[in-house]
């Protein structure tokens, strides 16, 4: 069974949540403070990870291979914690859709880039001009959408 199609829809309603946090964390950062939103904002994706990781994946057993993973792959936390600050400020000036084209406008020509080099394990793939030109077409509507 080809799992694509549900993939693809998981990750477009996922998607949909990245639109909805910069401006519940800006709001949250109206009555806190910036920073100290994007830190109650992880404490609680945090907490709902660790609940998810005992309720679902049955623990934290394998937490040992740790050790012998490379230092960048302990990163994504990191990068994470700047995309919410970044989103949590910028959603002030840009607005929901200025925020949400943007970010996907960087994801798209990063993972561009990723794929070219087949970085972090991912498989090798052309960087083709079909591909340059859809990484082209969404910052122009980023644009689009920021400038209004």
């Amino acid at each position: 069974m080809d799992k694509t199609p549900i993939a693809v829809m998981a990750t477009v309603f996922a998607g949909g949540f990245i639109a909805l946090q910069a401006p519940i964390n800006a709001g949250l950062g109206k009555a806190v403070g910036s920073i100290p939103a994007a830190s109650i904002s992880f404490a609680i994706g945090t907490a709902a990870l660790v609940a998810i990781t005992l309720l679902v994946a049955g623990g934290y057993g394998k937490i040992g291979a740790i050790g012998g993973l490379p230092w960048y792959y302990l990163l994504g936390g990191l990068l994470g914690a700047v995309y919410v600050t970044t989103a949590l400020i910028a959603v002030q000036t840009l607005g929901a859709g200025g925020v949400t084209g943007a970010t996907i406008a960087g994801q798209l020509a990063m993972s561009v880039v990723l794929d070219r080099f087949g970085a972090f394990g991912l498989e090798q793939r052309e960087l083709s001009p079909l591909r340059l030109l859809g990484v082209g077409l969404l910052a122009v509507g980023t644009i689009l959408v920021v400038r209004e």
